[in-house]
């Protein structure tokens, strides 16, 4: 959305900016960091981080700061009062019944996935059983790197081309496996497949031992308005098992939610 230049309240938008620095890469921040990440000075980022402490939303040591629970307020009302989790949820509670897998529904936000919904087993169980790798972190709100992921990209791909240039043009694409793609050619490479495929599947990108297959969810209209996965471990879900049992479950559950969107 785009408001008028009098109508922005530049100190509200400055304190977000802080806000919005802290995430899963950086968790602690200074007022020197903040400053760096949100784009603001050092001593406006310093009144800003003790503002927000004041008001509970971040905690701090004198130094460093990080974010409180109270933040969690905002997600919760997001999840409990946006259309589209509701919308989702039965969708996914349905598939998780009929195949005992693990189910998410998702939306891109900047160079982030956020998980809106979920249902299914606990992944650290049957992964950690199967291959001894670390858990796939999947909860609600959970935040995570559109590059390596496949909702992700099928997000990403649903982007007009001058709109994904724009997202791709400077950025750096951090490694979290041996697997992941971090070439800004490759993955427009990569893109492009999805485009043409509908569908993603991303094979250890994200963690190793886990891969996850991906399509998206449209509306009337046929805009992308979020993706739906399913998330399993390599070992026990060939990739082309997977494509051969689950990609027409994941299919003929984003039509059925298309005209409810």
């Amino acid at each position: 959305m785009t408001i008028a230049k009098a109508d922005l309240i530049e100190g509200m938008a400055k304190g977000m900016a802080v806000l919005e620095s802290f995430d899963t890469e950086r968790q602690r921040l200074n007022a020197t960091l903040a400053a760096q990440r949100a784009g603001i000075t050092r001593a406006s980022a310093r009144r800003h981080l003790l503002t927000l402490a004041h008001l509970g939303y971040l905690e701090t040591d004198g130094s460093y700061f990080w974010l409180s629970a109270k933040v969690l307020r905002f997600s919760g009302s997001y999840l409990s009062s946006a259309r589209l989790p509701r919308l989702l949820q039965p969708t996914l509670n349905r598939l998780t019944a009929l195949t005992q897998e693990s189910f998410s529904a998702v939306v891109l936000d900047g160079h982030e996935v956020v998980i809106v919904a979920r249902s299914g087993i606990d992944l650290r169980v049957s992964v950690a059983s199967a291959s001894g790798v670390l858990a796939y972190g999947l909860h609600l709100g959970a935040r995570l790197p559109a590059h390596v992921t496949s909702t992700g990209r099928v997000l990403l791909a649903a982007l007009p081309k001058t709109e994904f240039n724009r997202w791709l043009k400077g950025r750096t694409l951090p490694r979290l496996t041996a697997h992941t793609v971090t070439d800004a050619k490759r993955l427009r490479e990569v893109i492009e497949q999805v485009r043409a495929d509908d569908y993603c599947l991303a094979s250890e990108e994200h963690e190793l031992g886990i891969h996850a297959l991906s399509v998206p969810v449209r509306n009337l209209q046929g805009k992308t308005v979020a993706a739906l996965n399913v998330v399993a471990p390599l070992g026990r879900l060939p990739a082309s098992r997977m494509r051969q049992t689950l990609l027409p479950l994941l299919i003929e559950a984003a039509n059925e939610i298309r005209p409810l969107i």
